[in-house]
């Protein structure tokens, strides 16, 4: 089962999708229940629904402006594998490594500006507006909102050899082959870890909205970003 902000979607064993909640927001599906047999995936931004089926092939639905219509591009989505979300857009990863972006532009939707270095990708990761793409050689390419992580560029030199990348909702943090940490994006949402000492290690990193908690090789944890949004990890750091 899948969600949207305001809807679920289920996969049967068929195949075949069930869908319940708030009907703007994916809660209906019947304009695409013909088309949604032999799905293998369904995956969710805030407004709309994309499932992968069996052969590859998309369906989307949900708010139509906010990714719920991919008919701009839907003769690109073939041979799609995965599928990652901002709030308003989707970005689909093809068995060639080439991606797919649509939904709002502002919120990743355009991937225009980096198509040329979208190639070989392995997965993505996103923020509430932007998005980052791991490629095979361990380099990364990012678009969207600047403040939101959509801009590397100062961090580019290090964003190598990556294996993962998480994301607060203004700040992505990649970890390297070495277990080191690159972060960007807005500082007071952890895009800024230069103060943090002990950032070696890293074997894991998980988010909430303004902070990330990373877990070491040795099983300690070190936490960064807004303190009120779990950053500050004190009281419980024995």
């Amino acid at each position: 089962t899948s969600a949207t902000g305001g809807a679920f979607a289920a996969i049967k064993v068929d195949g075949s999708v069930v869908t319940w909640g708030y009907p703007i927001y994916g809660g209906d599906s019947s304009s695409v229940d013909n088309q949604l047999m032999g799905v293998n995936a369904i995956f969710a931004n805030y407004y709309a629904f994309a499932a992968i089926k069996a052969d590859g092939s998309v369906v989307t639905w949900g708010v139509s402006s906010n990714g719920g219509d991919s008919s701009s591009v839907v003769n690109q989505l073939t041979n799609v594998q995965s599928i990652s979300s901002t709030e308003r857009a989707f970005a689909a990863i093809k068995a060639d490594g080439s991606v797919v972006t649509w939904g709002v532009s502002t919120y990743g939707g355009d991937s225009s500006s980096v198509t040329d270095q979208l190639t070989n990708v392995q997965s993505i990761s996103a923020t509430e507006r932007a998005f980052a793409a791991i490629k095979t050689d361990g380099s990364v390419v990012t678009w969207g909102v600047s403040s939101y992580g959509g801009d590397s560029s100062s961090v580019t030199d290090q964003l190598t050899e990556v294996q993962s990348i998480s994301a607060t909702e203004r700040a992505f943090v990649a970890i390297k082959t070495d277990g080191s940490v690159v972060t960007w994006g807005v500082s007071s949402y952890g895009g800024n870890s230069s103060a943090i000492d002990l950032l070696t290690g890293i074997q894991s990193v998980y988010a909430t909205e303004r902070a990330f908690a990373a877990i070491k090789t040795d099983g300690s944890v070190v936490t960064w970003g807004d303190s009120s949004y779990g950053e500050d990890s004190h009281s419980v750091a024995d």
